[in-house]
């Protein structure tokens, strides 16, 4: 829903991604069912299934009001840094697009990462959060993230476009078990399925 611009754009350049899940998505008793639509929209994606880590740890279990420890985060991410040689890192800002906490605590394990890795060992950059009126202008945020990243004043900011936008909608069909009207919507007019702007974290 919110990274298919970044993921089409690096996968076109021939780089070799991974997809780190930090919970099975079981809120709502529908974990494994889930696990299995990742898994699907991940090969629509070009990411091998075999690329496609997704944790059910009883210490990140998914739902609002369920905050997830940076230390452990940091822990886990960093093995999978190390165990797949993994150089870039990308990951949800502070707000999280939705706000949810889950995608704040992700972002929060990247920085406790970065504070406890050498510099230039890897890098992490975060997927910058708009406002709700950017959020559902659908295509029509590419000129305005053009401008926001030209212009951006706090670091560099990446602006990338989704070069393949029906491949976009074709991953997020693949699940099913949340593929209503409202995510429909969502999903044809949400800015993030035409473009990504990436900001560096330092």
């Amino acid at each position: 829903m919110f990274f298919t611009p970044t993921m089409n754009y690096l996968a076109s350049r021939g780089c070799n991604l991974h997809i780190l899940c930090m919970s099975t998505g079981n809120a709502d008793g529908m974990g494994n069912v889930r696990k299995e639509e990742l898994y699907l929209a991940s090969v629509m994606l070009k990411v091998p299934q075999k690329q496609v880590k997704i944790l059910d740890h009883p210490d990140l279990q998914d739902g609002f009001g369920k905050s997830w420890n940076s230390k452990l985060l940091s822990k886990i991410i960093k093995e999978e840094i190390a165990n797949c040689d993994i150089d870039l890192v990308v990951t949800f800002d502070n707000y999280g697009v939705s706000g949810h906490c889950n995608h704040c605590d992700v972002h929060q394990g990247v920085r406790k990462l970065l504070q406890y890795t050498s510099h230039g060992e890897v890098e992490a950059w975060e997927l910058i959060s708009t406002n709700i009126l950017r959020k559902y202008s659908g295509p029509v945020d590419i000129w305005l993230s053009i401008l926001s990243a030209k212009f951006h004043l706090r670091g560099v900011v990446h602006c990338l476009l989704n070069e393949h936008p029906r491949r976009s909608l074709a991953a997020m069909a693949q699940h099913k078990s949340q593929w209503v009207w409202f995510r429909k919507l969502f999903v044809c007019f949400s800015s993030y399925t035409y473009v990504n702007c990436l900001k560096k974290i330092n």
